[in-house]
């Protein structure tokens, strides 16, 4: 038996370009619903809006959606998202990214417990740490 936490990101309207870019930043298979996909909404405003974006790359899955008009929304809650590992190259080609149009709000550098640790917020008001350990023989 296993057990999984995966980041379920919640967004007003733009989840499909969310989800697009993320995308682009780690790979893997994108799949994308939208509310009309399952008849779920009769507001045809809300017909193309993302009711499950579900992406996988590798070990990595990340999940995201619209949400409805009807309900409360409040951008960049205090989550953050946590990539770590011994991979520097995947981790560092991640972090540029994610960082390209967002804000460094730590940059990427030896932490004072030896991992090289940093935060930044993407274009779309998601936090994000990466921390990068050294590798284990």
């Amino acid at each position: 038996m296993t057990v999984a936490l995966n980041p379920y990101l919640g967004f007003r309207d733009n989840a499909r370009q969310a989800m697009e870019y993320y995308h682009q930043v780690f790979g893997g298979e994108l799949t994308l619903t939208t509310f009309a996909d399952f008849h779920a909404s009769d507001d045809p405003a809300e017909a193309e809006k993302i009711m499950h974006g579900h992406l996988v790359a590798g070990p990595l899955v990340l999940m995201g959606s619209d949400t409805p008009n009807s309900m409360p929304y409040t951008a960049g809650s205090s989550i953050s998202v946590l990539l770590s590992g011994d991979d520097e190259a995947a981790l560092r080609g991640h972090w540029e990214k994610l960082a390209e149009e967002g804000t460094v709000d730590m940059p990427l550098e030896k932490a004072p417990w030896g991992d090289t640790f940093g935060m930044l917020t993407d274009k779309f008001g998601i936090s994000w740490m990466v921390d990068i350990s050294e590798a284990q023989d």
